[in-house]
């Protein structure tokens, strides 16, 4: 139970101070898509350097976990297939490289963009679980202040 209750918290605790976090989640079936963008500044050193990140209060970040649901367990990380594109309110695309971080027994997914001080990006994806015929599509929004 430690141990699957680390996979889900790496990022909050070993990336991201819990104070800045906002943690999102979508249960699709057997799938629970947990989803959060933050700026990279609050990125600790070594981590950011670990996984090549630039710190920055100028870059967005957004991270991406599939988990299949156990019953009684809090779920299993599972590899997916993950496509997104982040908009500005002004329609401009930002083209999202998302790559896969393994982290001990977890899978993540993550991408950066630049931002500006309140500028609030829309974030569309399509997610497929490896193995599976079906792909989700999520979409949230962050506002970001970099000042």
């Amino acid at each position: 139970m430690i141990r699957r209750h680390f996979i889900i918290l790496f990022l909050t605790v070993a990336i991201i101070p819990a104070v800045t976090f906002a943690e999102q989640s979508k249960t699709f079936g057997d799938y629970t898509i947990h989803y959060s963008a933050f700026t990279t500044d609050t990125l600790s050193p070594e981590v950011a350097k670990q996984y090549q990140i630039p710190r920055s209060k100028n870059r967005a970040m957004v991270n991406i976990s599939v988990l299949k649901n156990e019953q009684g367990l809090l779920g299993k990380p599972v590899r997916a297939k993950v496509e997104g594109a982040a908009k500005n309110l002004s329609e401009q695309l930002r083209t999202l490289q998302i790559r896969e971080v393994v982290a001990e027994d977890a899978v993540y997914y993550i991408a950066e963009s630049p931002v500006t001080n309140q500028e609030t990006l829309r974030y569309d994806f399509q997610i497929t679980p490896e193995g599976e015929p079906t792909t989700y599509q999520i979409s949230f929004q962050e506002q970001f202040y970099t000042n």
